[in-house]
């Protein structure tokens, strides 16, 4: 068995138990594991270069980066048990109302979406927060802000010992490392994202979910910020041009597979299993995520080209419908603001967008209408 840390005793709520505490990054990888997976590494780099070029195909990619951006928050938080749909959350963010969902989880997954538009904001600043445990934190405390979790330390480094799985320490699944060690392991870590390494970047940004994920250095909300991180690494080594890779629709669909694997790294040494399960991700998203934007990209055309064919198509309606990509859902309020105009114009432009097919009311109100850009969700969702 390959040594990937080793165990030390803590005490946690008047139990001795066993916590793990991972070597520091890189991970000792043979030849014959790299051999091993050299077809998957290949296979995850041409869907990434698909992706990449999908996305500059794109006439306008800022489309793309706001849909994908809100449905990796959704399914990053349903991994922790949420239940929001993406019309709500739309409808969140623009009309401040949710129509079928809790609100709490809906806030939950708007918070992701701040938080991570936050951090790449100042990855793209001159002056801007680098890659860096101070970003995470600030992405952490935007995070928990006013949910579950939120007097749990938000933007701060645990103090205390936690575990993951039981009901208590001495039947948990896994104990991460005690707090005392986290400042050197997390100061590692940090070093590792910055410094040159033989490895590739796909190794190494697998490797470093694993080390994020086996820290655990939150009270909560751990899972979410190492799946963050993954695409942060993925713009910060330039393998990715354009954010539009998130792998929790993977991990949520071979949820017991993943956790299987971040286990047998800890426990085996297993690299080899964790970088294949990884791999075979990375591939599957990428080529899924590359469809998706192009079956937009053709949705969108052929709406356009519906609308300018409608006989009583007005210059409102096909302004509104510009901006539907990225306000995909709406109320009349929020159109007579988007187009600066009266209510008649604004209720005229939803009504051609109604005839075309592109805008569907949500329920049945006759008041305080809501409407859906109905295709571009169905595809997105």
């Amino acid at each position: 068995m390959k040594k990937t840390g080793q165990y030390v005793t803590s005490s946690v709520a008047g139990e001795i138990v066993k916590a793990f505490v991972p070597a520091n990054l890189p991970p000792t990888i043979n030849s014959k594991t790299l051999e091993a997976i050299s077809v998957l590494l290949k296979s995850a780099e041409t869907s990434l270069e698909k992706l990449n070029i999908a996305g500059e195909m794109i006439p306008s990619v800022n489309w793309f980066i706001y849909a994908f951006v809100r449905k990796e928050a959704l399914l990053s938080s349903e991994i922790e048990g949420t239940q929001a749909t993406l019309v709500d959350v739309f409808s969140h963010e623009r009309l401040h109302q949710v129509e079928t969902s809790s609100i709490d989880d809906v806030v939950e997954v708007t918070n992701y979406v701040r938080a991570i538009n936050y951090a790449f904001d100042e990855l793209n600043k001159p002056r801007g927060l680098p890659l860096s445990m101070r970003l995470l934190n600030q992405c952490h405390r935007r995070l928990m802000q006013g949910v579950r979790g939120a007097t749990k330390q938000p933007g701060q480094i645990r103090k205390s010992q936690n575990w993951i799985g039981g009901t208590r320490p001495g039947n948990a699944r896994f104990v991460p490392p005690p707090h005392t060690e986290l400042t050197n392991l997390l100061g590692s870590l940090e070093k590792y994202w910055h410094q040159n390494d033989a490895l590739h970047p796909m190794l190494r940004i697998a490797a470093c979910h694993v080390q994020f994920e086996t820290i655990h250095p939150y009270l909560d909300g751990n899972g979410r910020i190492g799946r963050m991180l993954i695409t942060l690494l993925l713009a910060h080594w330039e393998l990715l041009r354009s954010p539009l890779l998130y792998l929790s629709h993977y991990f949520k669909a071979h949820q017991s597979e993943y956790y299987t694997c971040l286990e047998k790294v800890r426990t085996e040494g297993d690299w080899s299993g964790w970088f294949s399960f990884f791999l075979e991700g990375v591939a599957d998203v990428a080529s899924n995520a590359a469809k998706t934007a192009t079956f937009l990209h053709k949705q969108v055309n052929h709406d356009r080209q519906v609308l300018h064919y409608q006989n009583n198509v007005t210059v409102p309606a096909i302004q509104l419908f510009e901006k539907l990509p990225e306000n995909p859902v709406v109320s009349m309020q929020m159109v007579t603001q988007l187009l600066e105009t009266t209510k008649p114009t604004a209720t005229k432009a939803i009504q051609i967008l109604q005839q075309c097919g592109i805008l569907k009311q949500i329920g049945d109100k006759n008041r305080n209408r809501v409407f859906q850009y109905q295709n571009y969700i169905r595809i997105l969702g």
